[in-house]
């Protein structure tokens, strides 16, 4: 099956490297799709980019506690392409694939390492669309690639240009580990925190 990126969405805490790897993406042919703060950073290096409220049919809301948290988001994501009732699904809901997630999370520990960090402040930290973008692109790693550490953008970029704009199901399979180590970790944290101060 072919599992060129045609669609990507960032949405990303760490902007280093993001302008030149969506750049990279788009020469190659994928749509971006994006929200909040990196599309402000993508449009101004630059690049055409779809907001996801486009996408949702809602806008960004609750402070931007809900952004991403979707069917038209997630039913892209974790749509099996080998499944003729969920491509039949998709299109009955005018869903189109996602083919590549690039997320990271709030950055929790530094928060809460901060001099003066409040409980609020603590909690306002807690990412939940990151998380579940990561895990359902993980788990759905056959047919999406997962992106979470800026350290592997030249590498997908390098991937993608010799093979025609695809990631190999090895390399998919590699970075759907990787997600679910950052998850665990993340949430690690979160419990470690959150039993400190009981």
């Amino acid at each position: 099956m072919d599992h060129k990126i045609m669609r990507a969405l960032l949405s990303v805490t760490d902007k280093s490297g993001l302008v030149e790897f969506a750049k990279g993406l788009a020469e190659m042919g994928a749509t971006i799709i994006s929200t909040g703060g990196t599309a402000k950073a993508l449009r101004a290096g630059g690049l055409e980019v779809v907001d996801v409220a486009e996408v949702t049919g809602f806008p960004e809301m609750l402070d931007g506690r809900v952004k991403t948290l979707h069917p038209r988001v997630h039913g892209g994501i974790l749509a099996r392409r080998d499944d003729p009732s969920h491509r039949a699904q998709l299109a009955e809901h005018h869903i189109a694939p996602i083919d590549l997630v690039c997320v990271n999370l709030y950055a929790f520990e530094a928060t809460v390492a901060r001099e003066g960090c409040t409980f609020a402040d603590a909690i306002e930290n807690i990412d939940i669309g990151g998380p579940c973008l990561i895990r359902a692109s993980a788990k759905n790693h056959n047919d999406v690639a997962v992106v979470t550490d800026p350290s592997d953008y030249a590498g997908i970029l390098a991937e993608m240009r010799a093979s025609g704009g695809e990631v190999s199901l090895a390399t998919r399979r590699r970075l759907a580990a990787k997600a679910f180590r950052l998850t665990n970790r993340y949430d690690r944290a979160i419990a470690d925190y959150m039993e400190r101060q009981v």
